[in-house]
C-alpha cells in the first residue's frame, strides 16, 4: 500500500466507529499527518456533534505543526452550514496546506463544492484515494442521496432444509421454531443497532408478536415499521392489539396500512395506495424522514415481495444446523451468496449489490 492508502485506512477504521449512530450523516474519519506520522486523529460519533477533521485537529497537540500537515478524510469535508459550522473553513483556519479526500459527497448539500472551496483557497486537494472501500463504508448513505430511498437489507433464519418456520396461524398457542443459537441471537440484535429503522409484514407481528429492540445488545432501538394491508387488523383501540409489543410505546413506531388514524402519535398511521407498488411509496416516505437504512426481518411474503421486485441492497441468512421437515419455505432467491460465516453451531450467508472484488 501506498502511504495515502495506509492513512486513508486508518480513517476508514476510524470512521466505522460511529457505525449505527450517526445516521442521517455518513460515517466519517479524519488522521492528521506530519513529516510521515499521524499527529491526530478523530471521527464523527453522533449526529448534531462535530465532524471527524473537528476532532481530528483539535486533538493535534502542537498545533503549528498543521501548516505543514495533511488531513486525510475519507468523505469530502462538507461547506454548508447545518447543525455544526463547515469543515472547510476551520480546515483553511488551521493553516492546512493538503487534504486527501476517498470519496466526493453525494449530499447535494455538499456535492463537490468543499472540495472546490478548498482548492480556491490554494489547498491541494488529491481525491479518489480507497474510493471504493470509502463507497462501501457509506453505501447506506451514498444509496439514500443517489437513488433517494434507504438501503434494504433482508434478513431471515432459516433451518438446514431451508423452512423458516412451521405453520402456525394467530391464536394457536404454537411459538415460532427456534432455528438459531445464542451467538446469532446476539448477531441480529446488534445488527438492528446498526440501522435506524426495521420492518415486518402484519402476519409475523400477529404470529410473533416481536419487540424488535436491541433489550441483548444495548444500542439504539431502530423504529419499528409495519406494513399491513387490513385497515382495521391494526386499527387504533383495537382489543387484541394491546397484547402486542407494537403498541407498548416503548420505541417509536410506523404502520403501513390502506387507511390514516389521526388518534395516534405512536404508533403513527400511514396510508398507503394499495391499488399502486407500495414499496415505492414506503421508500419515499422513509426517504422523507432521513432513514439512511430499512433492516426487513420477515415474513417469508413481505421478503419474497422485495426478491420479486428487485429491491434490496443486502441479504443476510442465518443457517441452522436442524431440519424442520415441513412448513413455511425459505424465501426463494436465485444468488451465489459471497460470504460464509460460521457462528456457533450456525453459518451466517452473505450477499449484496455493492461488495468490492
Amino acid at each position: 500500500m501506498s502511504d495515502h492508502e495506509t492513512f486513508m485506512s486508518r480513517c476508514l477504521e476510524l470512521a466505522h466507529k460511529g457505525l449505527g449512530r450517526t445516521h442521517p450523516n455518513p460515517m466519517v474519519g479524519a488522521v492528521v499527518v506530519a513529516n510521515g506520522k499521524i499527529i491526530g486523529e478523530g471521527f464523527h460519533p453522533a449526529s448534531g456533534q462535530p465532524h471527524a477533521e473537528v476532532f481530528a485537529i483539535r486533538s493535534v497537540s502542537e498545533p503549528h505543526l498543521l501548516t505543514k500537515s495533511t488531513l486525510y478524510v475519507n468523505l469530502e469535508p462538507c461547506n454548508h452550514h447545518g447543525k455544526t459550522p463547515p469543515c472547510t473553513e476551520l480546515i483553511l483556519r488551521s493553516g492546512i496546506p493538503k487534504v486527501v479526500i476517498a470519496q466526493q459527497d453525494p449530499n447535494p448539500l455538499v456535492a463537490g463544492r468543499g472540495i472546490k472551496r478548498l482548492q480556491r483557497e490554494g489547498v491541494e486537494v488529491i481525491t479518489g484515494v480507497l474510493e471504493s472501500e470509502a463507497r462501501y463504508l457509506n453505501r447506506r448513505f451514498n444509496t439514500f442521496h443517489e437513488q433517494k430511498r434507504p438501503y434494504i437489507i433482508l434478513k431471515w433464519a432459516e433451518s438446514k432444509d431451508g423452512f423458516i418456520d412451521i405453520k402456525r396461524t394467530a391464536g394457536d398457542g404454537q411459538s415460532p421454531v427456534r432455528i438459531t443459537g445464542g451467538l446469532s441471537h446476539l448477531l441480529v440484535h446488534r445488527w438492528r443497532s446498526e440501522e435506524p429503522a426495521i420492518l415486518v409484514g402484519a402476519h409475523t407481528l400477529q404470529l410473533d408478536n416481536p419487540r424488535l429492540n436491541t433489550r441483548d445488545w444495548g444500542g439504539p432501538n431502530p423504529l419499528r415499521i409495519v406494513l399491513t394491508r387490513s385497515s382495521q387488523l391494526l386499527a387504533p383501540g383495537r382489543e387484541n392489539n394491546q397484547k402486542l409489543h407494537f403498541f407498548d410505546g416503548t420505541q417509536p413506531t410506523l404502520i403501513f396500512s390502506p387507511q390514516h388514524f389521526l388518534s395516534q402519535t405512536n404508533p403513527e398511521y400511514i396510508s398507503l395506495n394499495f391499488s399502486q407498488p407500495v414499496w415505492p411509496q414506503i421508500f419515499n416516505e422513509l426517504y422523507q424522514r432521513n432513514i439512511l437504512s430499512l433492516l426487513v426481518e420477515g415474513g417469508r411474503y413481505t421478503l419474497q415481495s422485495l426478491i420479486d421486485t428487485h429491491t434490496w441492497d443486502e441479504v443476510r441468512v442465518l443457517k441452522g444446523g436442524t431440519d424442520i421437515s415441513a412448513g413455511i419455505s425459505a424465501p426463494a432467491l436465485s444468488i451465489k451468496f459471497k460470504e460464509e460465516t460460521p457462528i456457533g453451531q450456525n453459518i451466517f450467508l452473505f450477499s449484496d449489490h455493492n461488495r468490492i472484488p
